[in-house]
């Protein structure tokens, strides 16, 4: 049998708000908002859906220390074969290879047959750049 929930104030104050409602106290669902002014003027500023998708790319790629180490290793505009950046993580090739081909799915790096062998490099400079943000303070 279900348990009924008692309805609270603040569901009263955001009983049919939508997360666009920007009139009253709620700005969305289930949320008592105290500066609808400043919410709303964040909310102009965020990036659109596109570009959070293209950010969160980014930042899940770094989210993994041997991808990190790759990009880092790429970022000087180098073109590193997948055996010599196995061997500079000390992995096997498959295991490079994953990570190597996990970020040429996110278009990070692009990549070069040379016979048998496959070399990659950086796609664009917007990883080369957070990494150097990343890396001012801390080196």
């Amino acid at each position: 049998m279900p348990v009924s929930k008692t309805k609270t104030k603040a569901d009263d104050l955001c009983e049919g708000a939508s997360p666009e409602s920007h009139s009253g106290a709620c700005v969305a669902r289930q949320v008592r908002c105290f500066n609808t002014e400043l919410v709303t003027q964040i909310r102009s500023t965020l990036p659109n859906e596109d570009t959070l998708e293209e950010i969160t790319v980014i930042f899940g790629a770094l989210a993994d220390r041997s991808r990190v180490k790759i990009l880092y290793a790429l970022r000087n505009g180098d073109e590193l074969c997948v055996c010599d950046i196995a061997a500079m993580l000390n992995v096997k090739i498959a295991t490079a290879s994953h990570h190597l081909r996990k970020m040429r799915d996110l278009k990070l790096l692009k990549y070069r047959n040379d016979g048998k062998l496959a070399y990659y490099s950086l796609k664009d400079r917007r990883v080369t750049d957070i990494l150097s943000y990343a890396l001012r303070d801390l080196v």
